[in-house]
């Protein structure tokens, strides 16, 4: 049976012959079908942040990405971003693709077969019931991804499975579904076209969204960024000075006390010394507003 995303669409039958303006409008006009769909899966994507966010504020859970070719590549980026952007430890991210590291770079499209590959990995990084694993497939059917999630359920971790077509195996099957409906693409079959773009949208917004509830943006700034160059140290040292309200030396000064964390920084600008913004961050879970509430 032919999905929605392997459908064509008469009015693209002969897109390649279009005038090149003509061409492009008519991809971006397909793109814009990711936002509509997107905006559809908000219920679920609020259900899949609240219980997520629950699991993964114990330090021994972890969030694993699941996915082959174009989703598991959009997958991989996502999971690489939440430590230099939220501070999120790299030792509690883990990202499964078909077909291993190779699949970054080359398309090993085969891989995706592979229905053993998949329970194997989620085996072998011993997932449990404290961890959160995230299956992303265009067509909701995947084998690897497939069996991965099936594997991680009946491990007792919390599944989430994004997908683009209604009634697909992977939305049914994991303990939450995220539908992404973009329909048939411009370029038929093409899922890394309007498929993608849903999926990478749906993704910034579970892990950002999940993020937040983890207490590591505070006043809409990103508290727990690694701020490892240059652009992100100045970044680091006008965010503090407008957060804790200082100018920038004193900002400088608090940042270099706490090696370069915002969070702890804030505190340090507020009068407390580093140790003890730390233990402020401990009593209060991590969490700056709570800590600065009980600092008042």
């Amino acid at each position: 049976m032919t999905t929605s995303t392997e459908s064509s669409d008469l009015a693209f039958h002969d897109i390649e012959c279009f005038e090149t303006g003509d061409m492009l409008r008519a991809l971006l006009e397909g793109q814009g079908a990711a936002l509509h769909a997107a905006a559809a899966a908000v219920p679920s994507l609020e259900r899949a942040v609240t219980e997520a966010a629950l699991r993964l504020a114990d330090p021994a859970s972890r969030l694993v990405y699941v996915g082959a070719g174009t989703s598991g590549r959009l997958a991989m980026l996502d999971a690489v971003e939440l430590y230099p952007t939220f501070g999120w430890p790299e030792a509690r991210t883990r990202f499964l693709l078909a077909g291993g590291e190779a699949s970054v770079a080359e398309a090993r499209e085969s891989a995706e077969d592979d229905e053993a590959a998949g329970r194997d990995a989620i085996a072998a990084i011993d997932c449990g019931p404290a961890d959160v694993v995230l299956g992303l497939a265009a067509s909701g059917s995947t084998p690897y991804t497939l069996a991965a999630i099936e594997a991680a359920r009946a491990r007792g971790a919390l599944t989430i499975g994004f997908a683009n077509n209604p009634g697909s195996p992977l939305v049914e099957r994991a303990a939450i579904g995220v539908l992404l409906e973009t329909g048939p693409e411009v370029l038929a079959g093409s899922t890394r076209m309007a498929a993608g773009t849903a999926q990478k949208i749906a993704l910034n917004m579970f892990s950002t969204a999940v993020m937040m509830r983890l207490g590591k943006v505070y006043r809409g700034r990103m508290v727990d960024m690694k701020p490892t160059n240059r652009k992100l140290r100045r970044r680091a040292v006008s965010m503090l000075a407008e957060v804790a309200g200082c100018d920038e030396a004193a900002a400088t000064a608090a940042l270099e006390a706490t090696g370069f964390h915002v969070k702890p920084a804030v505190l340090v600008a507020r009068g407390l010394t580093a140790e003890q913004a730390a233990a402020a961050l401990a009593r209060n879970g991590d969490d700056l507003r709570r800590a600065l509430a009980d600092l008042d």
